[in-house]
């Protein structure tokens, strides 16, 4: 299983809602946590199956004990009026991160790997996540946010001595 990288027209797949979990999905869902893992440099929090070519509802969001959860028919019912700046970055555009805007906190219902519905509210790094990669879902990359705001853009140039990325701005 491999990530698509941008500008694929894969990734601008608005998704459709999935009608069952099935063992081929569960399946998936391992590969999905398997590979998400592999990536160090950034970091894997989540991966969405668009990013994977599929065209359902669902992705696997890491969560705070190291472990991977997946989502499968998220809805945001809710947003924070708090917001805050986030450095992010996507493994479908490696390289490149910027300085977005999200609210902190969401309120979200999705069905479980059991096919529960669950409903809660997240906050911080856990709502960041999930918002993430629930717009991957709407064929939205964390890129249209940041050109909606003007935001900044960087680019990963290279690694000072210490082995910490080094990065310059890239204008939009």
């Amino acid at each position: 299983m491999k990530v698509i990288q941008a500008p694929n027209p894969a990734l601008r797949v608005k998704t459709k809602e999935l009608k069952k979990i099935t063992p081929a999905i569960l399946e998936t869902i391992k590969e999905m946590v398997k590979v998400t893992k592999s990536f160090h440099d950034p970091e894997g929090v989540g991966l969405a199956s668009t990013q994977i070519g599929k065209g359902e509802q669902y992705f696997i969001t890491k969560c705070e004990d190291d472990t991977f959860k997946a989502i499968f028919n998220p809805k945001i019912l809710s947003y924070s009026k708090k917001t805050k700046q986030f450095f992010e970055g996507c493994l479908s555009i490696p390289n490149y991160y910027g300085e977005v805007i999200r609210p902190i906190g969401v309120t979200v219902s999705y069905m479980d790997e059991q096919g529960n519905t669950v409903k809660k509210k997240l906050l911080g790094l856990e709502a960041w996540i999930f918002q993430h990669e629930y717009d991957h879902l709407q064929g939205r990359l964390f890129m249209d946010l940041l050109l909606e705001q003007k935001g900044r853009l960087f680019k990963v140039i290279g690694k000072d001595r210490a082995g910490a990325e080094v990065f310059e701005e890239v204008p939009l």
